[in-house]
Parts: C-alpha cells; structure tokens; sequence
C-alpha cells in the first residue's frame, strides 16, 4: 500500500496491487473502456494494470503506462512482451506534471496510488484531464493514510505511528480526502466518488504493505517514539497475531469525472 520516498522495488508493488485486485477492476469498468480506445495509467509502476486493460482495448487499442521510475519502466516493458501485448501496449518514462502527449488524446485515464507521492498533485490531475477527450472519463484512485488504523492497546503509540506514515514517510499522505476539491477545481463533470476499505487479519501482510519495519525505525530516529515504546508496541502486535485476533485497516479512495 505504501510507497515510501527512494526506491520501491517492484515486485512489492506487485503483490501489493493483486491485493488490491477488486479495485483495479472497478476503475477500468469507470473508465468504459471499449474496443479500439487509448488509455493512459499514469504511475503505471511494473505494469500492474497496463497488462490488464490490453485486452480491453484490444491490438487496435493502445494502452500506455507512463512513470518516472526507468526501473519501473523497464520491469513494465519486459512483462508486456512476457504477455505478448507489447505492440500495442508500451510504458514511457515521464513527468506527471508535463506530460508528453497531446490535448484529447486518451479517450480514457487513470490513476491508482500515485498522488500520495506527489507533493503538489493538483498539476498532474490538470495534465491528466488535457490529454483525455471531451466526453472521456478520469479516474483517480488513493490512500488516506490518515485512515490506517491497527487494533492494539497502545492507542496513543499507534496515532503516532499512523500520522507519522501519512506526513513524514509520504509527500502527500491524505491524499484521498483531498481528490473531491481537486477534481472539481478541474472543472470535470458527474464527478462520483466510492470508498473502499482494505483490511486484512494477516500481521505479516500488514507490515509488507505499509513497509512497518522502515517507519519504525524512521520514527524511532525522528524521535516520535522511544526504544522502550517501540519494543512494547511490536510485542503487543506479536502477541495479537499468535493469538489470532490481529487487525488492520486503511480506506482507498476513487474519484471519477468527465471531461466536458
């Protein structure tokens, strides 16, 4: 679920995104992607939805992932030409904020989990919206990490940790609450929005997904928790978990619009 600043390797981002499978799905059925469209995904990672939406479009259609990441963009391209939609699938490396393509000309594009790394999203929503056709949809999903909630008795070490990830260890950590004003200082229409929790009992894939070992070390060298806060707390957690009763949770947002 998180991607902390620096580098991401992306096998993680795989298996955090087949996690997160139902909401991929939903926002391609958004998108109403039909035979013989073009599709961007901006944030395309290793080419976790990319690879699905080939056949969406079908080999008139073009689908195209753009990132920042060449490691991304290289593992995408690699696992597009495993697949066999490598002509008309291809991944770009591009800044989100200036994106190298012309005015209408996606009929369809989304986003998923990019705009929490990003501190001044509102660019990218821009250039997300003038490249897509008059009539096309936007559809932006994201993370409010302010939401991360994990049931522990340790309330008060758990709200630090929490807030820790949302403002110290993202550039944008609440993003998801923030994308209604976003999308509608872009002028886009039939704006709809849907929220989906993300939960899971598995400690283990808790702390995979919310990379728990860097930001509590982060935090520990921050200052927001001390040694003895931490060991009790990843005691409690420990405990929970061999008893069967942990717990975690966080809330994905997803926005949609038309273009006019």
């Amino acid at each position: 679920m998180a991607r902390l600043k620096g580098y991401v390797d992306p096998k993680y981002l795989h298996i955090i995104g087949n996690q997160l499978n139902h909401i991929k799905q939903r926002s391609y059925a958004l998108m109403q992607i039909q035979p013989g469209h073009k599709v961007l995904d901006l944030g395309c990672g290793p080419g976790t939805d990319t690879i699905p939406m080939a056949p969406l479009v079908g080999v008139n259609g073009q689908v195209i992932g753009a990132d920042y990441d060449e490691v991304m963009i290289a593992e995408a391209e690699q696992r597009a030409e495993q697949a066999g939609v490598n002509t008309w699938v291809r991944h770009k490396r591009v800044d989100a904020m200036s994106l190298p393509f012309a005015t209408d000309y996606f009929d369809s594009c989304r986003s998923e989990r990019l705009f929490q790394h990003l501190p001044n999203p509102a660019p990218a929503l821009a250039e997300m919206t003038r490249v897509t056709k008059p009539g096309g949809w936007v559809v932006v999903a994201d993370t409010d990490w302010g939401g991360l909630s994990t049931d522990s008795d340790e309330t008060d070490i758990e709200r630090r940790l929490a807030r820790f990830l949302a403002e110290s260890s993202l550039h944008n950590g609440y993003s998801g609450r923030k994308l209604y004003r976003l999308f509608k200082q872009q002028n886009l229409a039939d704006i709809s929005f849907e929220v989906f929790p993300v939960a899971t009992p598995s400690y283990a894939l808790a702390r995979q997904a919310t990379q728990a070992e860097r930001i509590e070390q982060e935090a520990l060298k921050a200052g927001v928790i001390t040694a003895k806060e931490l060991y009790r707390w990843q005691t409690g957690l420990e405990q929970a978990d061999s008893e069967g009763v942990y717990f975690c949770s966080v809330n994905v947002m997803m926005f949609t619009g038309r273009k006019n």
